[in-house]
């Protein structure tokens, strides 16, 4: 279990340390719970861990004795079927005790293959169909400033999901408004359900398209705790924030990594093995 205080509140490098060590425990914690519950989506998850690990052990305003805060930092999975790694994450910081993963996709469980914010404490609002979660996180904002409050919120997109026109509208939307407060990151695993993303629908370039809609744009590698870290610090041009944070889908295991069928496909028992092992090395 991560102790509940903000990993922030130590020294950098030993931030750093915390933030590897809660996102390795997050993977294992994952591929435990695919692997029991014989779905999920494990290489979306593990394309977006080393994000989360870093938002919540060293990044956002939020305290899992009081998820319902009015000031909390607001952070939204606009690509919710990495909910496993969400689950994971706010778990391993104290949101819900750490067993509970055990009753991931079980009937009756809180923890659905989509996140729900009436049954997941630390759950901002339900994502699923993609292209939901930006604009609403945009809708977050404006409430901050409409309230005066110096809460940020932060939201994750997948790269395929910026097919969805809906996201360029929230774009516009939140730079003509200079919402400072907000910052996108995108996870740009370059892959999507059943292809690449430039064979589906060519994205590049993002960094430019970002920067034409008005957004300061940061390129980092996603799985670079110390660059996220850094990537995640406050605008600096009073306009939002857009971070293309390169990363690998299955990220930390070798016969997951860069492969479109890990998308959602679930390992066997001896897979679960190898990436044990992989994963604890």
């Amino acid at each position: 279990m991560v102790n509940r205080r903000r990993l922030a509140d130590l020294d950098p490098e030993a931030t750093l340390r915390a933030v590897s060590d809660l996102a390795r425990q997050v993977r294992l914690s994952d591929l435990e719970m695919i692997g029991r519950a014989r779905l999920g989506h494990i290489g979306s998850d593990f394309s977006v861990i080393d994000i989360l690990a870093t938002l919540y052990g060293a990044v956002l305003k939020v305290n899992p004795a009081r998820p319902d805060d009015p000031e909390r930092d607001r952070f939204i999975l606009s690509k919710g079927h990495a909910a496993g790694a969400l689950y994971a994450t706010l778990a391993h910081c104290g949101f819900f005790p750490v067993p509970e993963l055990e009753s991931f996709a079980l009937p009756l469980s809180a923890l659905n293959g989509h996140p729900n914010r009436n049954k997941v404490p630390g759950v901002e609002t339900n994502t699923g169909p993609l292209g939901h979660g930006f604009p609403v996180a945009v809708g977050c904002a404006l409430a901050a400033r409409l309230q005066r409050s110096s809460r940020r919120t932060v939201v994750v997109l997948g790269d395929g999901e910026l097919q969805e026109g809906s996201n360029w509208e929230a774009a516009m939307t939140a730079s003509h408004y200079a919402l400072a407060s907000l910052t996108a990151i995108v996870d740009r695993n370059r892959l999507q359900q059943g292809a690449r993303t430039e064979e589906t629908k060519q994205l590049e370039p993002l960094a430019d398209k970002w920067a034409s809609f008005g957004w300061e744009v940061r390129v980092i590698d996603g799985h670079h705790h110390a660059q996220i870290l850094s990537s995640l610090e406050p605008s600096s041009s009073g306009r939002p924030v857009c971070v293309i944070a390169n990363t690998t889908k299955g990220k930390g295991v070798s016969f997951m990594e860069d492969r479109v069928e890990w998308h959602h496909k679930v390992p066997s028992p001896d897979q679960i093995l190898a990436a044990r092992e992989e994963l604890t090395a």
